[in-house]
């Protein structure tokens, strides 16, 4: 039987409805209210600074006791105090906690974070319980808050996420001037309290939940991952500004908008998609100041290989409603997703 002309337009527009309802759908956020599941950052640098008061022989078995893993990775990897099996270590840890530079470090710190840290226990509650509602048999990891001495910002380990709150200490933290040949300004102005929750929520994707295979040498290869892996906060952290997911200033977010098309002819101009060559490429995915090539007065924003593999994956997407983020994750062709996302910046940057 063939449709008459008013029957086409009503086919037409049911089918452009439900296309509608889908997009619609997928940038509501999900009510993720009855799923029961609370995140509390422990403060192990409050537990550890009690070792100053309390006898070692007491208190080192609870800190082993709570805090398990952690305690050991702290103890022999980011602060290298000793093996834990031999308590020679004590007094290498007795003699940091008399040391000025700690304690000033701690004046600090608990003058940002004095007590309990409601602001990222209620993100990361949202964040831990929209990671389940997308992925229910993933297992979440306890959060730690210490500080090292400047030696890890975050860490990973079994069972457990660390954040080193003294690479969380504001912009203008008195620290950080001193720390300029580790940390560049242009990487010191992320540290500030509003960075703790995406970058937990990066660090569980990338370090857990979707590892990168060091054999995807290829631009495009990285770029659709990071693409995921921003597309992947973005359903997690919904109502985190994009700026604080990628890591730019607003200033940068506003050149990437504005140069959409350009960015992407430079790719296609130079041959770069299919560069495997990370000694060519690296420097569109690695943290930066700038990207050297494009924009004047190095004006550009950084990264700009995972902010265009983003725009590609958001394009992909919205061509296919229909897919779960578990589904995208799961996708290991990068060329799939290019082609089918019909990314065309340079008409209408890329809509």
């Amino acid at each position: 039987m063939i449709a008459t002309p008013n029957k086409t337009k009503q086919i037409y527009l049911i089918f452009f409805m439900a296309l509608l309802l889908a997009s619609c759908s997928r940038s509501k956020k999900v009510d993720v209210s009855n799923i029961h599941l609370d995140v509390k950052i422990e403060r192990f640098d409050k537990d550890f600074d009690a070792l100053r008061s309390k006898p070692f022989n007491t208190q080192v078995p609870f800190l082993e006791d709570k805090y398990t893993v952690f305690y050991k990775d702290f103890v022999e990897q980011i602060i290298q105090a000793g093996n834990l099996k031999d308590t020679a270590y004590y007094q290498t840890i007795r003699e940091l906690l008399k040391a000025q530079p700690y304690n000033d470090l701690k004046h600090d710190v608990d003058s940002i974070y004095p007590a309990e840290m409601d602001k990222q226990n209620a993100e990361l509650t949202d964040a831990f319980r929209r990671i389940k509602y997308y992925f229910p048999k993933q297992e979440l990891p306890k959060v730690y808050a210490y500080f090292s001495g400047f030696e890890a910002q975050t860490s990973i380990g079994s069972g457990y996420f660390g954040v080193g709150l003294d690479l969380f200490l504001g912009a203008n933290s008195r620290f950080y001037p001193a720390l300029t040949k580790a940390f560049p300004h242009y990487l010191s102005r992320f540290f500030t309290p509003e960075n703790i929750t995406p970058r937990v929520v990066e660090g569980i994707a990338r370090n857990d939940m979707f590892i990168e295979n060091d054999n995807d040498a290829s631009l495009l290869t990285k770029m659709i991952y990071n693409g995921k892996i921003m597309y992947f906060m973005d359903q997690v952290l919904p109502d985190m500004p994009d700026s604080l997911k990628i890591q730019y200033t607003s200033k940068q977010m506003d050149w990437c908008k504005a140069n959409e098309s350009n960015i992407w002819a430079y790719f296609l101009d130079e041959n770069l998609l299919y560069e495997s060559d990370f000694t060519k490429t690296g420097k569109y995915i690695n943290v930066a100041p700038f990207t050297p090539g494009l924009g004047e007065n190095n004006e550009s924003a950084p990264r700009l290989g995972i902010w265009a593999g983003w725009q590609i994956v958001k394009k992909y997407m919205e061509k296919h409603p229909e897919l779960s983020l578990a589904q995208l994750m799961a996708i290991n062709d990068p060329q799939k997703i290019l082609n089918e996302s019909k990314y065309r910046p340079d008409n209408g940057a890329g809509k």
